[in-house]
């Protein structure tokens, strides 16, 4: 089976690996394409793009936004232009909301007793975007955390104490952000809204109105029962699936590339069925 991965994360945002390394790994391990899609930027697409020329395989360019809605919302874009002014003058300004609501975490954290500044965290990103996970690595290495899992989730995921709220865009504005840079908005990681079946069921309703073009359908957390029913979710809304491991390389060992827990297998017929869908949106738009 030709297999893709298209959920991977490289030192540009919050994985372990350099886009160059992170593409050259997945050709290594065996896959026929994958997508780049950190956090909130860019700014690794082109050198992963060059990369995947270099080694022979499909890198397709990616984003994973963040947004505010009525639960942890994560809204994937494929075949974006990570040129397109639309994008980098929003990422500018999603960049510094991060920030500020990585500097609340660290506040709230303080209040609580463990000590970590936003200027351990600026460090340990060493560049890059600023995420959570950076975080949950400096409490891991103070020994406030036993592994960064843990300080997710006791101290950072919904719900918990030193969780914050502030985002830059909503899950509406995201999609139209991915739109505007000529991309399609897929929902991710479903299981994370932690929304009851019907709740989510009007939730995708209302993401497909605001152009929603799918939702991760495979995904490393899912069970089977899961997957099952978040692609009969897509079904029902005339929506496509993707799907991917959420890959971070040493920094979160636990999952392999393409393979998620070792079994996992998303087949290329998904990433050319996203392509067809694409290509047939992007004809229509033109046809307008």
């Amino acid at each position: 089976m030709d297999r893709i991965d298209l959920h991977t994360h490289s030192t540009a945002s919050d994985g372990s690996m350099t886009p160059a390394e992170l593409v050259r790994h997945a050709k290594a391990s065996g896959l026929r394409a994958m997508a780049l899609s950190d956090h909130d930027t860019v700014d690794g697409v082109d050198e992963a793009m060059a990369a995947g020329r270099e080694s022979g395989i499909e890198v397709i360019p990616a984003i994973e936004l963040s947004a505010v809605s009525a639960t942890e919302t994560h809204i994937l874009g494929y075949f974006i232009d990570p040129h397109a002014p639309s994008l980098t003058s929003a990422l500018d300004r999603i960049r510094a909301i991060r920030v500020e609501r990585l500097t609340e975490t660290c506040g709230m954290l303080r209040d609580h007793g463990i000590d970590v500044s936003i200027d351990e965290v600026r460090a340990i990103a060493g560049g890059g975007v600023l995420c959570r996970a950076h975080i949950a690595r400096i409490m891991t290495d103070k020994g406030y955390a036993a592994s960064p899992r843990d300080a997710f989730n006791r101290w950072l995921n919904v719900g918990c104490p030193c969780y914050s709220e502030t985002q830059a865009i909503t899950d509406e504005e995201a999609i139209s952000l991915i739109r505007s840079a000529g991309g399609d908005a897929y929902l991710a990681h479903l299981h994370l809204t932690k929304l009851p079946d019907d709740e989510l069921d009007a939730f995708v309703t209302r993401l497909a109105s605001a152009g929603l073009s799918g939702i991760e359908g495979y995904y490393t957390d899912y069970t089977a029962d899961m997957a099952e029913k978040y692609r009969a979710l897509a079904k029902k809304h005339g929506l496509a699936i993707s799907g991917g491991t959420d890959f971070h390389g040493s920094f979160k060992p636990h999952i392999a590339i393409g393979r998620g827990l070792g079994n996992m297998e998303i087949p290329y017929t998904v990433l050319a069925e996203m392509k067809k869908r694409h290509n047939d949106t992007h004809t229509r738009r033109e046809n307008q």
